[in-house]
């Protein structure tokens, strides 16, 4: 009994601090009991340490409290685990668990680089079942997929191209998709945020054909009054409608003025018009039935290169008889997740998490991935252990504190693999998702955002040559307002001395 009034005396003093009432107006619902003991009680008191005019002054216009953001800035130089206090430079409730957004994704390509190595690559296979006869393949065709996270429109062009440079014009039987290797994820591609055409909702898969995704090319022919429109990869079944209507005036929401209509899995209808100052556009658009995604793209591909097969496109294992015709590499690891940190890719993100756990415990599960980055991270960082949920960030549920992030970034910094890091991550106000960017110091930056976070975290350098590690992350109902807030961060760190 004692204990229990002790433990509900600590709940109280944590609620005045105010760390319970900013987790329940950023989700939306107040965590349970068992949720909340053991991330808020650990916090120590909000620190003293006062925050930088300039931050300070940014949050007070934006109205967002000292108590919704959490920051630590920390001196690379000699930075070892040990010196941990005399490399720290700015320490603001840094042991507060968040909400992380896409600074998740650090955590899940530096466990890759250090666990698969740079050079790691996916591999998709071709197996024939049965033999080529004047141009025609007796048997099946089947493709195997085991995870690659980018095989776009013409990589798949390349694997068809290859399946005809062995002499098939006609399959004899069906193609095969084996889709295996990764658990058979079913989820609904609006459930997060209600956008369910937007290519970052797209669920992993073992054979991920163009991130499940259609991409609608848009060009102006003035002289027919026309809107042109093309779609990528071809799909089997489906009607495109092939112009649109040109009009004069400004290029304001083209997507919104062609009134598109993606709903029907068979048919995509373009009921508005388009501006010709918008010129030449590309819009990549979730295609509305993605569990028959590569099935549509695959047949539609064959068809396109001029193939013919006596049978269907569908589902099913490999034989375990058959061994690989041809085998298909992805691009290495290294260049891979560029990809994923420049520009924040959800899904190549989720397939290099689910990948992890295929390599390392032969089952790409979630519950695998999350053992696999438990286990590194108890090894290579240390506890407490956040919760890292999908790996790509795209999740209520990830939380973390910004002593994580610099923990993890100074042990990378101590790396061979460093490197690889540091060119994956957004150039400050250069490229990616930090080519907007204000600030003047140029740092190779991580970003994340969803409703309500917004982040940064990365190594930035100061006007003297001396590197920091840099960490910000906001929970708040307007953390999207947030960004003169870390540009101002940006600059005072580049000008520290």
């Amino acid at each position: 009994m004692f204990q229990t009034q002790k433990c509900i005396k600590s709940i109280f003093r944590v609620i005045r601090r105010g760390a319970f009432i900013t987790a329940c107006s950023v989700y939306g619902i107040c965590f349970g009991a068992e949720t909340l003991l053991p991330q808020v009680l650990p916090t120590p008191p909000v620190s003293a340490q006062p925050l930088p005019t300039q931050v300070a002054a940014e949050l007070a216009k934006l109205k967002i409290p000292q108590d919704a953001i959490s920051i630590v800035v920390y001196r690379l130089e000699g930075a070892k685990a040990e010196k941990q206090p005399l490399n720290e430079i700015l320490s603001h409730n840094a042991l507060i668990p968040r909400n992380p957004a896409s600074l998740m994704k650090l955590v899940t390509t530096s466990a890759a680089l250090d666990l698969l190595g740079p050079a790691f690559t996916w591999t998709t296979q071709v197996f024939l079942g049965g033999p080529i006869v004047d141009g025609a393949l007796m048997g099946n065709l089947y493709i195997k997929g085991q995870g690659d996270p980018k095989l776009g429109v013409e990589r798949l062009w390349l694997l068809m191209r290859r399946i005809r440079g062995l002499g098939i014009q006609t399959i004899q039987g069906d193609i095969v998709l084996d889709r295996q290797s990764f658990e058979t994820v079913s989820t609904d591609p609006s459930e997060f945020d209600g956008e369910p055409l937007r290519p970052y909702n797209a669920s992993a898969d073992a054979l991920l054909i163009n991130f499940k995704s259609l991409l609608i090319s848009l060009v102006p022919d003035p002289q027919a009054k026309v809107v042109r429109i093309h779609v990528e990869p071809p799909m089997a079944g489906l009607k495109i409608q092939p112009t649109a209507p040109l009009v004069g005036g400004e290029c304001t929401d083209y997507r919104a003025a062609l009134r598109a209509d993606f709903q029907d899995a068979n048919q995509v209808t373009f009921k508005g018009q388009y501006a010709a100052s918008c010129g030449e556009r590309t819009w990549p658009v979730a295609y509305s039935d993605p569990t028959r995604f590569a099935v549509k793209a695959v047949d539609g591909m064959w068809r396109e290169l001029g193939g013919v097969t006596s049978g269907q496109v569908r589902e099913g294992p490999v034989p375990q008889s058959l061994r690989a015709t041809i085998t298909v590499d992805s691009a290495q690891l290294a260049e891979v997740i560029r990809d994923i940190n420049k520009y924040s890719n959800n899904v190549m993100a989720q397939q290099l998490f689910l990948t992890l756990g295929y390599q390392i415990n032969n089952a790409a599960t979630t519950e695998s991935a999350r053992s696999v980055l438990n286990q590194w991270w108890t090894k290579k960082i240390g506890t407490p252990l956040p919760k890292f949920d999908n790996g790509s960030g795209l999740s209520r549920e990830t939380q973390m504190n910004a002593l994580d992030f610099q923990k993890l970034l100074t042990w990378t910094h101590e790396q061979s693999t460093y490197p690889e890091i540091a060119a994956s991550l957004p150039l400050s106000g250069v490229d990616g998702t930090l080519k907007q960017s204000r600030s003047k110091i140029r740092g190779h930056i991580k970003t994340g955002s969803l409703k309500g976070v917004m982040a940064i975290a990365g190594y930035l350098p100061n006007t003297s040559g001396q590197e920091f590690v840099v960490v910000a992350i906001i929970n708040h109902p307007t953390a999207n307002t947030a960004r003169p807030v870390f540009d101002a961060l940006l600059d005072w760190v580049g000008n520290h001395k």
